[in-house]
């Protein structure tokens, strides 16, 4: 794993940015930095007690389909120890993510560079960037989060910008707007966190605020919608009067692709830094890199202390390690020309491989991090369906998967997603959308809700379908008392009914007033749970 940039605030408010089951009322900040997301994610793993079952250090070399055993081979080694061993599993579950695999720009020279280089997905913290003359390459979501936290401290800083990108409003900003004046953030006070602390319905509202606002606005992806065209002139205008001291610098900045053809980005304060008087805007292409700085196509050399590398990653979902399944064939090949899966989690052809956040599994909008939710449920029920069921591997079907490739195909031929620009959410320029799922958030909460199990292939233990059903015996027969009445244990208590209305209960039931000393023991009848 790679080291994030943790000074950093996200772009997505704090409150959304959490799983639903484990909220944090405690956020300090509306955009939360990366120091503070690590924090709650450390105690969530603690909370659950999950660190004992991560391997840390490791790197896994090659995973190949056993199906003479069905099960899956992971070739791994120690990165500390060097060690290298095999381990044999009989699910694989591919967690790699979208944006991991980071990589050095395509430019001559980099290597030979003598000052500090740095990608900003691999950031050296020790590294002091104060005073010192520091180059950023890259204009995409990466390069608008360096370059505002760099500017500020540095004796220069020269932008180098190949391509355009909108600056979008700050997503879910109707709080922000409320708060403050500016774009950028702001602080929650101690009062209101502690009362969300002792008001949980009082936290849920305000959560549920800022999780509508970000559902919402899907409709700005279709291709000369109203919302579409009423994006494109807010955006416009609203980059143009951030660049209000330097108004020139919009005809480099801004696109004429449309918006959300790549992902919106809010930057707070991208273009008010790139307007100070120790930042250089530079659209040249650069030609090379040599010992002492950047040479671009023009001719010029700009010497620099720093060279800061925000260009991005590996989109092309080629894994980082061959995959090969059934047939011995590679993933790496299966997706040489083309992506296609089931719902982003399946492949035919590699059975019980799963993955979280595969191709056309990321949003345009909405929530991420419940879509991640779901498909690890959906895995989960995949995963039990294998050990109650006497499976020994299912896979979706070659059908399904043509159908959700096909059907992706169509949808986005209508949305902005396929329009012309460097995205990644295509692959190349003009390339099939590779990236996102074909619909809205809430669209892809529901698809995963329930598993299709119509749509997987199945090959069964000893080959016997009936092998779940086992020899007429439970294990919870030689059970202690709790083992043998499970099925008691979420038990609810219908009360007495105490004033003689009907309360909707259905008939034949019959319900009496039970008094004690001639008064009502309860108000009213109701269900209550006991735990």
């Amino acid at each position: 794993m790679e080291i994030p940039l943790t000074s950093l605030p996200i772009d997505i408010p704090a409150h959304c940015y959490q799983l639903s089951f484990e909220a944090n009322p405690a956020w300090t900040t509306y955009y939360a930095k990366g120091s503070e997301i690590l924090e709650y994610w450390k105690r969530v793993a603690d909370k659950y007690d999950v660190r004992k079952y991560l391997k840390l250090s490791h790197e896994a070399t090659e995973a190949r389909w056993d199906r003479e055993i069905s099960k899956w081979r992971v070739k791994l080694e120690d990165l500390q120890s060097r060690e290298k061993f095999e381990d044999i599993a009989d699910v694989l579950i591919g967690g790699i993510g979208l944006l991991n695999k980071w990589k050095w720009p395509e430019v001559p020279g980099l290597q030979t560079f003598k000052g500090r280089l740095l990608h900003n997905a691999a950031w050296d913290d020790s590294f002091s960037y104060k005073d010192k003359r520091v180059a950023v390459i890259g204009s995409g979501s990466s390069g608008i989060q360096v370059v505002p936290a760099l500017q500020p401290h540095v004796a220069k800083l020269d932008h180098y910008i190949r391509g355009r990108t909108w600056i979008a409003t700050s997503f879910a900003n109707a709080e922000l707007k409320k708060r403050t004046d500016s774009a950028s953030n702001f602080a929650f006070t101690a009062e209101e966190i502690d009362s969300w602390r002792c008001s949980p319905k009082m936290y849920l509202s305000f959560r549920k605020s800022l999780e509508a606002e970000l559902q919402s606005g899907h409709d700005i992806v279709e291709r000369n919608s109203a919302a579409q065209r009423k994006a494109r002139e807010t955006f416009t205008e609203l980059m143009k009067s951030r660049l209000a001291k330097k108004p020139e610098m919009a005809d480099h900045l801004v696109p004429s692709f449309p918006p959300l053809c790549r992902r919106l980005t809010p930057g707070p304060g991208y273009l008010e830094s790139l307007t100070e008087p120790n930042v250089e805007v530079i659209p040249s292409r650069i030609s090379e890199v040599n010992e002492t700085g950047i040479v671009t196509e023009d001719g010029l050399h700009r010497p620099v202390d720093a060279i800061v590398c925000a260009t991005g990653f590996d989109t092309s979902f080629r894994n980082r390690f061959p995959i090969y399944g059934f047939d011995g064939q590679s993933l790496q090949d299966r997706w040489s020309d083309k992506t296609s899966t089931y719902l982003s989690l399946a492949v035919d052809g590699f059975p019980n491989y799963f993955m979280s956040l595969g191709p056309n599994s990321a949003l345009g909008s909405g929530n991420l991090l419940i879509l991640m939710e779901r498909l690890a449920n959906y895995i989960a029920k995949l995963c039990s369906k294998i050990q109650t069921h006497n499976i020994s591997s299912l896979q979706p079907s070659s059908s399904a998967v043509r159908n959700f490739t096909e059907f992706c195909d169509k949808y986005f031929a209508k949305t902005v997603f396929s329009e012309e620009c460097n995205s990644w959410y295509k692959i190349g320029r003009n390339g099939r959308v590779a990236a996102v799922w074909p619909g809205s958030s809430l669209h892809s909460i529901r698809a995963l809700d329930e598993v299709r199990w119509e749509d997987f292939e199945y090959t069964y233990v000893n080959d016997d379908p009936w092998g779940w059903f086992g020899n007429g015996w439970s294990e919870r027969d030689s059970g202690n008392q709790d083992e043998k009445t499970y099925y008691l244990d979420e038990q609810t208590m219908l009360e007495d009914d105490v004033d003689g209305e009907d309360h909707g209960y259905e008939e034949p039931l019959k319900r009496k007033r039970r008094k004690i000393n001639g008064t009502p023991t309860l108000p009213k009848p109701r269900l209550r749970r006991y735990l």
